[in-house]
This record gives structure tokens, sequence and C-alpha cells, in this order.
């Protein structure tokens, strides 16, 4: 059985959960998600308490299970509280500008940056050199930190780059080995 898909998830009040056949409908204080459920998994809500179960022993059945409650249960997190994640950028020049709802980043290219915040995603800057990104969705937070990631991920030689909050550069010793 799998540990995680068997385990319950609790509905907290202010949260309101409806499951039609496949699809799954999280409404909360901070939004509303949907995800519809791979076909053999079932999804039951009784009395606050949704369960995730899978009809047979089937290696696909046995890899959905998990994912699916893992799934739900982000989706309800999301609604609650929220994600974030935070990136620091680190280099001689290298800055962010909130202009709107907007970042503007200067990362050593010959023109600034400009990334729009897709739906449902908000940035706020501290300083020059950190960023978080904001949501209910943990996919696109992820996705879209890992997109401004991308613009200049960090180098190993000097570590200049946009890294996530707390991430460890593997550093390399330069040319003759100093």
């Amino acid at each position: 059985m799998s540990r995680i898909g068997k385990n319950p998830i609790s509905v907290p009040s202010g949260v309101e959960v409806k499951v039609d056949g496949q699809d799954v409908a999280v409404k909360g204080p901070k939004g509303e998600l949907s995800v519809t459920i791979a076909e053999p998994i079932t999804v039951s809500l009784e009395e606050g308490v949704i369960t995730v179960a899978r009809p047979d022993e089937e290696r696909e059945s046995r890899s959905l299970h998990g994912l699916s409650r893992t799934l739900i249960n982000n989706m309800i997190v999301g609604v609650t509280e929220g994600y974030s994640k935070g990136l620091e950028i680190v280099g001689t020049g290298y800055r962010v500008l909130a202009k709107g709802s907007n970042l503007e980043f200067a990362l050593g290219y010959s023109h600034p940056i400009v990334v729009e915040p897709p739906e449902g995603i908000s940035f706020s800057v501290d300083g020059q050199t950190k960023v978080a990104v904001h949501g209910i969705d943990k996919q696109l937070v992820g996705e879209t930190a890992a997109n401004i990631r991308k613009l200049r991920k960090p180098e190993p030689y000097k570590g200049k780059g946009v890294r996530y909050a707390g991430e460890i550069v593997r550093r390399k010793v330069g040319k003759a080995g100093k």
C-alpha cells in the first residue's frame, strides 16, 4: 500500500471541496483550484475527510495513488496558506527592480530583461538582490521561479547568477588550480 496515498486528508474550516467523479475542486480564502485525477484512482469526501483509493495493485495504479493524494493536499495548502519561492541574485551589477507587477532584471546582458507574472502569481522584491514568487498553485510557483533562474544560471567559477534562496552552488577551481 502506498504510504502517502493511504493517508486521509482533513479539510480545514473555511475550505470547500467538491468531488465530481474524477474532478476535484477546492475553494478557500486565497482562491480556487481544480484538478482531474487520473482514471483508475477514486476520490471520496466524507465528513470533512478526503480519502484516495486505488482499485488494484497494478504498477500504474500504485504510482498514481500517492501522486493523486499529494496533488489534492497541495491544492488545499495552496488555498489556505499559499506557496512562495525565494530567489537571490549574486554578481557585481546584477540587480532586480519592481516595475508595477513586472520585474526588470539587469543580469550582465546588453539589455534589461522584463519578466511578467503569469495569472495567479505575484512578485515581491526585497532590496536589489532578493525576489520572492508567491501564488496558490505549487507547480506554477515552482515553474515561474525556475524560469527566472534560467535567465542567468549560477556559474561554477564565481557563483554569479540567479539562484534559489539557500541553494548551494558547487564551486570549481579556476585555471592554474589556485
